[in-house]
């Protein structure tokens, strides 16, 4: 199985201990989704902090990148300097991002392998039981949803490849929804079962757009990336028509919610707010590096106090530094080596 649905492997017992009391696949997947959903939702302010602190830094940035747009070395030493003076990380915001496709995908891999995650049962067997059933499908994808079916179709599977117990629980598992199978796919045929990835990618532009915009990174973001953002969105659309129905209701859960929180992270963390923070911290900065401080130097083998920036101040300081590490390794060398008698 991918590697990327990892996070399945917290999910699907998460959705079997809420299956218990809920008792429908359908509203576990909703519930299951509202819980990860709050758990990300700090990051969520995360990102809106980082994408505030950025607006206020990418005019610095660009300067930058202008002024040494021919030294590519002096250009990435000022854009590190730059970081390390303000403590800030333009990769800050990937996080939250990171974190949300890889729950995006455990959500996949557990309604493509409900069987597996959902009811713990190892590889191995699933396919033994569909082989013993005459289930033989080249789509492994499909299989396991289709086991499902066919136990509750009355399927009978030899205790010997999965415990009887087990084959009970998958035989009560309820996976309808108003009289639809949410283990079956949809497709792009136009059936009853089409509404729900018609829901997915209308809330999917819906979520995207809000998003983009409350967020203050519709600002942020070059072209490129606003393209790579709406491609990502819409290949997941395609799996709501091509996976089963569970990941369409995660899916419209998922952008319905992230609707929700935008409005709510907008009034609460605005990134007008954040950003006014931010640039008075910048200025605080500048205006502190622009303080006049009282440094003593010696001039023409006088001692010579001078009112200088911080900046000058910490070069003064350097060069003293490297004048007293010199005159030190002077005085190591011109000193004779004892001679052995």
């Amino acid at each position: 199985m991918n590697f990327m649905y990892f996070l399945a492997i917290l999910i699907g017992p998460l959705m079997k201990v809420l299956y218990s009391f809920i008792g429908n696949y359908a509203v576990t997947i909703i519930v299951a989704t509202i819980i990860m959903k709050l758990l990300l939702f700090p990051l969520a302010i995360h990102q809106q902090k980082s994408t505030a602190k950025m607006s206020v830094f990418q005019p610095l940035i660009n300067e930058i990148q202008q002024k040494y747009k021919n030294d590519p070395q002096k250009q990435q030493e000022e854009l590190m300097k730059l970081q390390q003076e303000h403590g800030y990380n333009p990769m800050g915001g990937c996080l939250p991002m990171l974190l949300t496709f890889l729950v995006l995908f455990g959500f996949l891999g557990v309604v493509y392998y409900p069987v597996h995650y959902i009811f713990g049962v190892d590889n191995a067997s699933i396919k033994a039981a569909c082989e013993a059933i005459g289930l033989v499908t080249t789509n492994t994808s499909t299989m396991q949803t289709a086991l499902i079916q066919a136990i509750h179709n009355g399927a009978s599977i030899d205790a010997s490849i999965i415990p009887a117990a087990t084959v009970a629980e998958i035989a009560n598992f309820n996976t309808t929804f108003f009289g639809l199978d949410i283990c079956d796919i949809a497709g792009f045929a136009l059936t009853p079962l089409a509404i729900f990835p018609a829901i997915a990618t209308v809330t999917m532009f819906l979520s995207y757009f809000i998003t983009q915009k409350l967020s203050g990174m519709e600002a942020q973001m070059q072209g490129s990336m606003k393209i790579m953002m709406l491609v990502c969105n819409l290949m997941f659309v395609t799996f709501c028509f091509n996976a089963p129905i569970g990941f369409s209701f995660y899916y419209s859960v998922s952008n319905i919610w992230q609707i929700g929180q935008s409005f709510v992270t907008y009034k609460i963390y605005s990134p007008e707010k954040f950003k006014k923070q931010y640039e008075e911290e910048l200025a605080a900065k500048r205006a502190e590096k622009k303080k006049k401080r009282s440094v003593t130097v010696e001039e023409n083998g006088q001692t010579v106090t001078k009112e200088v920036s911080l900046a000058d101040a910490n070069k003064l300081r350097l060069e003293l530094a490297r004048k007293r590490e010199a005159e030190l390794h002077k005085d190591e060398r011109t000193t004779p080596l004892n001679k052995e008698q």
